[in-house]
């Protein structure tokens, strides 16, 4: 099984709003609500920052992003948590000796040291980060890079995520490709129209498609 991290295993939200809300007080503008900021989460830093500054040039832009990226990673892992259910799923998984790994977007300065502090590094069976290889979803190599990690024929393997580009990847990649509801969905978003084999509407339905649920009933 192979998990997007923002927004589908962890809830980064509150911690990108924190630091986006620094930084527009830093920058003498008034906060945003966390409502606004959320939908932008699974996009990255580009799209949380261009939320709190639509009307920036490029290069004043880049100095906001990499002063964002300073304040949040200040700030990584102070209120961010998996998504309710999560961490039942993963115990699961772990008792039963299923592999499950991670493939992001989130560069690898952030996404190693946000899952040492939350205790997972030790847990994940393999971690591919946005700047791991020259490709990146929505290209499907992170993800065949993964699975062959694991040991999983991509046939065989889960890819949960809550963005288009996690669906595309994955289709892409042969494998069974998995939407997370409970995710950072905007209202612009069209999710019935990816591909995904399922929408979830809670972590524990990945047990379903693990076969375990029956097992454990």
């Amino acid at each position: 099984m192979l998990l997007d991290l923002d927004g589908t295993l962890l809830d980064t939200a509150p911690d990108m709003a924190t630091a986006l809300n620094r930084l527009l007080a830093e920058q003498d503008q008034p906060p945003l609500p966390f409502a606004a900021i959320r939908p932008q989460v699974s996009h990255g830093s580009n799209a949380v920052v261009r939320a709190g500054f639509p009307a920036a040039d490029s290069e004043h832009f880049e100095r906001l992003r990499a002063r964002f990226l300073e304040l949040y990673s200040a700030c990584l892992a102070e209120q961010t948590r998996p998504f309710p259910g999560f961490d039942a799923v993963l115990d699961e998984l772990d008792a039963r000796g299923i592999p499950w790994g991670i493939v992001t977007n989130k560069p690898a300065f952030l996404t190693l040291p946000l899952l040492a502090a939350l205790q997972m590094q030790q847990r994940v069976g393999c971690v591919l980060s946005g700047d791991s290889l020259p490709e990146r979803k929505p290209h499907p190599r992170p993800l065949l890079v993964a699975a062959q990690q694991l040991g999983i024929p991509p046939a065989q393997c889960l890819y949960l995520g809550d963005a288009e580009r996690d669906i595309t990847a994955a289709r892409a990649a042969g494998m069974i490709a998995l939407g997370a509801g409970f995710g950072y969905l905007g209202t612009e978003d069209q999710p019935q129209t990816w591909g995904a084999a399922a929408w979830l509407d809670s972590p524990a339905e990945l047990l379903d498609w693990v076969g375990m649920r029956a097992d454990r009933e």
